[in-house]
């Protein structure tokens, strides 16, 4: 009988350890699996949006370098020629949807930190960069300026947001102007939360006096469940023509 017991234990330890290599080759190969995922969405989108932001500022270089279009003269019936004069729009007037319409220089997060900002926040156009709130005002415009991004992938141009702080500088570079923004405040809220994108942040019916910005992404990282804040308020419009301003200078 203590024989048969024997080989009756002996008949079931190859199996045990059957189990335990199988076992272990689904671990390493789901370990394998989550591994490629995350380099694809960390290293793939990241090497997608360095392209994308490659293009943009060679537009951006190649638009700003263009002399500005010449008035246009708009002479109404019975008026004399000259006797009304408006400037042509120019492309920063009108936003094509897909393109830059400038940088975002964040000097806390960086001396080389620079991304151009492309019209739009659909799911395409944030895999470019960070992207304007169609609609929403224009930079160094009076109203609210709105920009959103990712935090963690496609470069995770704001991942860094979380690290602002009251009084930082947010630069916007456009053809002409440099607009530095200072943060106000930082605040978590909820995605269904719009009313921090409204000319008036969080006052549905007031009209707007001030040029602010937005900074909108989520929060926490690897989670879309909130969504962090940044608003900022206009401090100076400063021509290009005059050198980078202060906050730039330093950093």
């Amino acid at each position: 009988m203590a024989h048969t017991h024997h080989a009756a234990v002996s008949r079931r330890r190859p199996d045990l350890r059957s189990v335990v290599g199988v076992t272990g080759e689904i671990l390493i190969t789901l370990g394998v699996i989550v591994f490629l995922f995350l380099a694809y969405e960390l290293w793939f989108t990241g090497l997608y949006t360095a392209h994308a932001q490659s293009d943009f500022k060679k537009q951006l270089q190649s638009e700003w370098a263009r002399p500005l279009p010449s008035p246009v003269a708009s002479v109404l019936p019975g008026e004399q020629p000259g006797a009304s004069v408006a400037p042509a729009p120019t492309v920063s007037d009108r936003p094509v949807p897909g393109d830059a319409i400038g940088l975002i220089e964040i000097p806390r997060l960086g001396s080389n930190y620079s991304y151009a900002i492309v019209e739009g926040v659909s799911t395409d156009d944030l895999k470019k960069g960070p992207g304007h709130y169609p609609g929403t005002a224009l930079p160094g415009g009076i109203g609210n300026f709105v920009v959103s991004g990712h935090r963690t992938t496609y470069l995770a141009p704001f991942n860094g947001l979380a690290e602002l702080v009251v009084g930082d500088a947010i630069v916007i570079e456009t053809r002409d102007t440099w607009y530095t923004y200072r943060v106000t405040d930082l605040q978590t809220v909820l995605p269904t939360d719009v009313a921090v994108i409204l000319p008036v942040p969080g006052k549905p019916k007031a009209t707007p006096t001030k040029a602010l910005i937005t900074l909108t992404t989520c929060t926490p990282k690897y989670s879309a469940s909130h969504r962090l804040i940044v608003d900022g308020v206009l401090e100076s419009a400063q021509p290009k023509s005059a050198g980078p301003p202060p906050a730039l200078q330093g950093s």
